[in-house]
């Protein structure tokens, strides 16, 4: 086997497309400089379509937790109330961060595997009138759960005054998202899931109805304050040093992504999550999540002990070179996940099944090569 030619299946970091990486070896440029600038503004600009928005997108140099802490930081102050959705790891990060600003984050907790309804949320809504924002999670990473933050929004609406903060991360690009239409106040995302980048960037757009929040809370904050990114949007450039490479990316990333169009993303992802969950349901396993709340960008897989996913991980790698994600938290070494988002096309998920039945059959499990390749292929041959 090439080692260059790892195949990685994980839900993020996902692989880089040549010409972004390609388009990252410019030369090095000055980051106060105005052939900078110009880049910088330009490419903010460029992500409104992906956000949903009119409102301007932030571009901060860090993971997404680091705008996960920003939608926290400048709109709560400490002994503030919160809710927060948990229905997988992600969301349990919301709330960890609340609580470490001092904020009581009452967690609204389905089982992981689950959604959260609208109809949950509204019931949980009716006797927190102190809340002063809700905290979701749009694709839950750690379950493969994509939550119906449209709908959810809306509850928040009717049932709150609260802001409507959401953890984009692992779909935004590959989704449907209206930020504006929606009402959600705060939307965030990373730049190594959907929009087929390296780690290190993270981007946040906040709603009119959110800044006014914002600037009038006090930020305990230097880096994450958002109001200095906004001051400095206004004047072309960032308030601290950028990931001057990162954007040369993010400029070819947006080419290809504005190349084949936002709905023909959202069209290819589906299909790959359609073929993915035809096949492993041919196989007999059991897939976490159910087909309304499946994610286009992420399937898990919990095979209830019929064999252990950490073998069929080792055996995926050491003999395919092809990289699958286990589970976190309680569910590490439980199940595993398959991701299909950004770099990635349909033919690319006939490869990861087709090894997936071999290291299968390799560990011992009873499974029939071809049965998941012919399902997913079929769904892709009948695809229109």
């Amino acid at each position: 086997m090439f080692a260059d030619k790892l195949i990685l299946r994980i839900p993020g970091p996902t692989p880089i497309p040549p010409r972004v990486q390609q388009a990252m070896n410019h030369p090095m440029v000055g980051h106060r400089s105005g052939l900078f600038s110009n880049l910088f503004v330009k490419t903010a600009e460029r992500l409104k379509p992906i956000f949903g928005t009119e409102q301007d997108v932030y571009i901060i140099a860090g993971s997404g937790t680091s705008a996960l802490e920003m939608g926290v930081v400048n709109t709560l102050q400490p002994q503030d109330e919160a809710v927060v959705l948990v229905s997988g790891a992600f969301g349990e990060r919301f709330a960890k961060i609340c609580e470490r600003y001092g904020i009581i984050a009452h967690r609204l907790e389905v089982p992981w595997g689950d959604a959260v309804t609208p109809e949950l949320l509204a019931a949980y809504l009716q006797d927190k009138p102190q809340v002063k924002a809700v905290f979701a999670t749009y694709c839950e990473t750690s379950t493969g759960v994509l939550n119906p933050v449209r709908e959810l929004a809306q509850v928040v609406r009717e049932k709150s005054d609260a802001l409507f903060i959401v953890d984009g991360v692992s779909c935004l690009g590959a989704v449907e998202c209206q930020m504006d239409e929606w009402g959600i106040d705060i939307l965030v995302t990373g730049s190594q899931k959907a929009l087929m980048l390296p780690t290190g960037l993270a981007f946040l757009a906040a709603s009119e109805r959110a800044w006014k929040v914002i600037e009038a809370n006090q930020a305990p904050s230097f880096y994450l304050d958002l109001r200095a990114y906004r001051k400095s949007l206004a004047d072309r450039t960032t308030p601290y040093t950028p990931a001057v490479s990162l954007i040369f990316g993010l400029e070819e990333s947006l080419n290809m992504i504005e190349e084949e169009g936002l709905p023909q993303i959202i069209k290819r992802h589906e299909l790959m999550r359609d073929m993915t969950r035809a096949a492993i349901q041919a196989l007999g396993l059991p897939l976490m999540t159910a087909d309304r709340y499946a994610a286009p960008t992420v399937t898990s897989v919990n095979p209830q002990g019929a064999f252990d996913p950490e073998q069929l991980r080792k055996t995926l790698n050491g003999k395919h070179n092809v990289v699958i994600a286990g589970g976190q938290g309680h569910l590490k070494g439980k199940i595993f996940r398959i991701g299909h988002m950004g770099y990635c096309e349909p033919l690319d998920v006939i490869t990861v099944i087709s090894a997936l039945e071999m290291s299968l059959k390799q560990i011992g499990a009873d499974v029939e090569l071809g049965t998941g390749v012919k399902a997913a292929q079929e769904v892709l041959i009948n695809h229109v």
